[in-house]
């Protein structure tokens, strides 16, 4: 049996009929790259994407992208804190696995 087989079954429990997209997604964990799921609305990427963050024990957060998105909304912001005298760092959801929709124009 091959070592991503697990995985790959835990994922299929919950995704179906898109082999080549799983497929894909796995190289590019493999790879510790970057995927981007194109498809039409409603055929399962939101779902795909979660299934292997849990799969995997990952985080995962769902990006909305809309013409108004900045850098800072995805990987995060420093923020001075008055009281502190120092800058505070909120994390964006970049840290974790995430799906971004297409960006409405």
């Amino acid at each position: 049996m091959h070592p991503l087989e697990p995985l790959r079954r835990n994922i299929e429990s919950v995704f179906f009929g898109k082999k080549e997209a799983l497929d894909h997604l796995l190289v590019g964990l493999l790879g510790r790259g970057h995927v981007l799921i194109e498809d039409v609305p409603g055929v399962g990427k939101t779902v795909l994407a979660r299934a292997l963050a849990r799969s995997i024990s990952c985080q995962f957060n769902r990006i909305q992208l809309t013409p108004d998105l900045l850098p800072a909304d995805i990987v995060g912001v420093a923020i001075y804190n008055q009281e502190k005298q120092a800058f505070d760092f909120k994390p964006g959801p970049s840290s974790c696995w995430r799906v971004s929709s297409t960006m409405h124009r």
